[in-house]
């Protein structure tokens, strides 16, 4: 029996016949993309109602909102995140989606969040003064950078992953788990530029790293989340528009069909391995 896969459509990142029941948000995306006050967090919140739990949505300018899927799992006690970014920003706004891992955090039932695959400055020094550090301290969450590019000295920081070594360091992470339950969730971002279209930029992971990695998973992942599909940014509020625009990298200009053509290859092959397909 297929557990549903449910599409929230908040911004056109997926086409509409994505072969999954759909909701249409459009009209939320605007208000929450990127960031939001919390008091449209709370709005949102209330008028979503039930989910299922497995979930596709958009833009990984949307990422915050996993914080609210993981909120409403309390059976749950660990997260895992494949990531290019470790989302883990101390800085306002307080929701957003560099900052999402610290929402999760927030929720008495989440003791740990893993974050794999990330790739760019924010897991470094001087970039990392912005992160949980302290989190990061006591091991309630684990950041798990590339380091391939890196020196020596670096390759020793906590947590740093390199190609050749990250799936032996993964599996001893899944041994560690004793089969505990866990949530998933994937920001496309986090794979090769030739794999997927993003608003942010690209990561070293390849589908299949990731395909591996659920397997490994396997029964362990009881919900989760996809996200992190190219889509033309709207926004609700000016303020909002200015930050998200100095915050994102700048990026060629996409082209929307082949952006949904190249995602959509990439989310077939990760739902074969997704739970919610066996």
């Amino acid at each position: 029996m297929r557990t549903e896969v449910l599409h929230l459509d908040f911004d056109g990142a997926w086409p509409a016949d994505l072969g999954l029941p759909v909701r249409d948000l459009r009209e939320w995306g605007p208000r929450l993309r990127f960031s939001a006050p919390s008091r449209e967090i709370a709005a949102f919140e209330r008028a979503i109602g039930e989910l299922p739990p497995f979930l596709v949505y958009g833009s990984g300018d949307f990422h915050h909102l996993t914080a609210l899927w993981v909120k409403r799992q309390t059976r749950l006690r660990i997260v895992v995140s494949f990531d290019n970014h470790p989302d883990w920003d101390v800085r306002p706004p307080r929701w957003g989606c560099g900052s999402w891992v610290n929402r999760a955090q927030e929720w008495p039932h989440i003791e740990k969040v893993s974050v794999w695959g990330c790739g760019n400055f924010e897991c470094w020094w001087p970039g990392r003064i912005f992160g949980n550090n302290r989190a990061e301290r006591t091991g309630r969450l684990e950041v798990h950078p590339w380091a391939d590019e890196r020196s020596l000295k670096e390759r020793k920081r906590r947590g740093a992953i390199l190609r050749e070594n990250w799936r032996e360091n993964f599996s001893r992470f899944v041994r560690q788990l004793a089969g505990a339950p866990v949530y998933v969730t994937i920001d496309l971002d986090c794979l090769r530029e030739e794999e997927a279209v993003t608003n942010w930029e690209s990561g070293k992971f390849e589908a299949d790293d990731l395909v591996w990695a659920l397997e490994q998973l396997g029964n362990s992942v009881s919900a989760g989340d996809i996200c992190g599909a190219w889509s033309s940014p709207i926004y609700a509020r000016r303020k909002q528009r200015f930050a998200s625009e100095m915050d994102h990298p700048k990026l060629p200009p996409r082209d929307p069909e082949e952006a949904q053509r190249t995602n959509l290859a990439a989310l077939k092959k990760l739902l074969t391995a997704w739970p919610a397909g066996s």
